[in-house]
C-alpha cells in the first residue's frame, strides 16, 4: 500500500483553521525573541543586533530604532535607522486603535520623537530603553515616565 506524502509547512489540513499573521504580529514576535539583548547606541540592522557607535562601540545589541527596524524587517518592511524617520514611515494610528507591532513614539517636544517601541497589547511595549539596559517590556500607559511623553503611533506597511 502506498503511503501519502508527508504534509509540508503551510499545507491545509481539513478541520484546522488557517491563520495568517499580520506584519505587525510578525514584527512583534521578532522583537520578543530579542528580549534581554543589550542596548547599544546605534546598534541594530535588518539582520539583528550589531556593534554600536560611540559609547556603544564595544557592545553588540540594539538601540530603540535599531530594534524597530530589525523587527519590521522580519515582516518584509524596510525602516530607516532613526526614530524621527520611522515616525514618518507609515500610517498614523490613534492610541485607541493600536495593534500588535505598531510603533509607539515618545519625547522630543515639538521636534522629532526621541524614543520608539513596538506595541504588544494591553498598554505594553517592547523596546531598547537606554545604555546599561536591555531589550524589555514596559507598560507605557501606566508609566509615570513614558505616558506623559507619548507622541503618537505609526503602523508601518
Amino acid at each position: 500500500m502506498k503511503r501519502a506524502a508527508p504534509k509540508q509547512p503551510g499545507d491545509h489540513r481539513p478541520g484546522r483553521k488557517r491563520t495568517t499573521r499580520t506584519k505587525g504580529q510578525l514584527a512583534a514576535t521578532a522583537a520578543i525573541a530579542r528580549l534581554g539583548t543589550p542596548f547599544t547606541w546605534g546598534g541594530g540592522t535588518p539582520a539583528g543586533p550589531s556593534r554600536g557607535i560611540g559609547r556603544g562601540a564595544r557592545t553588540i545589541g540594539f538601540d530603540c530604532s535599531g530594534l524597530a527596524l530589525y523587527a519590521w524587517s522580519k515582516a518584509g518592511v524596510k525602516l530607516g535607522h532613526y526614530t524621527g524617520t520611522q515616525f514618518r514611515q507609515g500610517k498614523r494610528v490613534k492610541l485607541s486603535d493600536l495593534r500588535m507591532g505598531d510603533l509607539v513614539f515618545f519625547g522630543g517636544g515639538s521636534g522629532d520623537p526621541t524614543h520608539v517601541g513596538l506595541y504588544l497589547g494591553d498598554g505594553i511595549m517592547i523596546h531598547a530603553p537606554k545604555t546599561g539596559d536591555v531589550v524589555k517590556k514596559t507598560d507605557f500607559l501606566d508609566s509615570t515616565y513614558y505616558r506623559p511623553r507619548y507622541r503618537g503611533a505609526v503602523r508601518p506597511g
